[in-house]
């Protein structure tokens, strides 16, 4: 349905949104959640494990964790995220998880629509994300890129299972009016005014002139452009305004390559969809040669899975020591993820030597790189003591992380980053945030949730989503107050 039919909000240029949110997967839809006035509260009969939290938190009993102090109840908490608000949210929804515990959350939950902050959520597909991505390969694999809950057999749940949940949670909890599917973001940026705003009407500044006449001029909204694809295939520009844009797009946009000879051969995959739709058509099946899988994180020890328990003997390469304290392994519980324990194990102790040469089903090779992919499908690996040796394959799976497409971006997003030479990723650079506030440092006005700030797992982004919704909740009270108080015709 078009933008401009689904709201006359739309249908008129001059009204400024409060806020859109670029992105509609798991980070999107939390923020969306907190945005139309669900409320956080500490249950009246909840005991948190945590006798210190615990007494923070039945200090201010009778306000939700928004309009809490979200930087004192995180003072002093450890968990595998490096977001302070991310921590705190994850211990009061799953208190003590990853000591196996199954306490039950110390939330319950208000819907209290005088909190609501209008805003859009745009997303290319459905809502859920890459989760719709992933579940159009059809795959029998379990994919883990956000490792997310068990069904109630106690198995995995599947990509099409999460997909289809995210998209019914989004009716069932009336969040439905602030989504648009099948949109394409082809330009954010920042609108200039005059200081002394005579002209009401908003114009971008060219870099030069803005360079001579800086101190004229102030930032004021966003500019948000793009086109929704309709059912008939067309293309529907649209342009939006808005005081705040946050970015939950993920970063599952762009594969990481390896950027080396013969890595564009049509045997070298850069995904688990790519790996999992060639097992589903039979491609791989019966092959002698083995599967090389690259990458030492959770979407290569999915797709070691998948081969292993297709009968697909594996080569599994990776640069780290399996020693490693940084390996994703090392920080997961081996009672909620025992199938990734199955693999850390065969990657401990089904490494390569030169004497037992290459093993049935799997062989891992620690601190060994690939140095190129050959046309006849044979691979050359490298050690970190430069011994060469070559392998003939029937695929290979690059996974060593992927880039968001931040496009619609100055610099790509660049500029966002720890490092702002560099480009976004999760791990790596991860957009530069505030902690309590999840807005950029480097922009105004501007947030990022998710695995752009480095929480890819879908428990912790959830505190991304706190944290912009109070510090959005603060303004708003602030600019009421303003107004009230016969101060309003500064504000745009």
């Amino acid at each position: 349905m078009p933008l401009v039919e689904e709201t006359s909000l739309l249908g008129d240029s001059s009204v400024t949104l409060p806020v859109v949110i670029i992105g509609n997967g798991p980070s999107g839809i939390c923020l969306s959640y907190m945005l139309s006035g669900y409320r956080p509260y500490l249950s009246s009969e909840a005991m948190h494990p945590n006798a210190i939290l615990h007494s923070k938190l039945e200090e201010a009993r009778h306000l939700s964790i928004v309009d809490q102090d979200l930087e004192y109840l995180s003072e002093g908490l450890e968990g595998r995220s490096s977001n302070p608000v991310a921590v705190l949210f994850d211990t009061l929804l799953h208190p003590d998880a990853d000591f196996g515990y199954d306490y039950p959350s110390v939330l319950h939950w208000k819907l209290e629509q005088h909190h609501y902050i209008p805003h859009l959520v745009l997303g290319k597909g459905p809502p859920g994300g890459a989760w719709h991505i992933l579940m159009e390969t059809k795959s029998t694999v379990l994919i883990e890129y956000f490792p997310f809950s068990r069904n109630l057999k106690g198995d995995r749940v599947m990509p099409e299972e999460i997909a289809r949940y995210y998209k019914h949670y989004v009716k069932v909890m009336g969040l439905q009016k602030n989504f648009r599917e099948n949109t394409y973001i082809t330009s954010v940026s920042r609108l200039y005014r005059e200081q002394d705003d005579n002209d009401s009407q908003d114009g971008d500044v060219s870099t030069k002139h803005l360079q001579i006449e800086k101190s004229k001029f102030i930032k004021r909204n966003w500019e948000i452009r793009g086109y929704q694809r309709i059912a008939d295939g067309s293309h529907v520009p649209f342009c939006l305004f808005a005081e705040n844009v946050a970015l939950a797009t993920g970063t599952l946009d762009s594969p990481a390559h390896l950027e080396i000879e013969g890595e564009d051969f049509p045997f070298v995959f850069h995904s688990m969809p790519e790996f999992g739709a060639a097992i589903n058509k039979g491609k791989l099946r019966g092959k002698v040669d083995p599967v090389l899988i690259v990458g030492s994180g959770l979407t290569a020890a999915d797709a070691v899975l998948c081969a292993y328990n297709n009968n697909i003997p594996v080569i599994h390469v990776f640069r780290r020591r399996v020693t490693d304290p940084s390996l994703i392994f090392k920080q997961l519980p081996k009672k909620l993820y025992p199938e990734y324990h199955k693999v850390y194990h065969l990657m401990c102790t089904q490494s390569y030597s030169v004497d037992s040469n290459l093993l049935s089903d799997y062989t891992s090779f620690p601190e060994h790189h690939v140095l190129s992919f050959k046309s006849d499908m044979k691979c050359i690996l490298q050690s970190i003591s430069g011994l060469k040796k070559i392998f003939k394959l029937s695929a290979a799976v690059v996974l060593i992380g992927s880039h968001p497409n931040l496009s619609f971006l100055k610099e790509q997003g660049c500029y966002l980053g720890h490092n702002s030479s560099q480009p976004i990723t999760c791990k790596g650079n991860p957009v530069e945030i505030d902690a309590y506030t999840y807005e950029c440092v480097k922009e105004a006005n501007l947030f990022a949730l998710g695995p752009l700030v480095g929480d890819n797992f879908v428990r912790f982004l959830k505190g991304g989503a706190l944290g912009v919704t109070r510090c959005l909740a603060t303004r708003q009270k602030k600019k009421h107050l303003f107004v009230e108080r016969g101060g309003g015709d500064g504000i745009s």
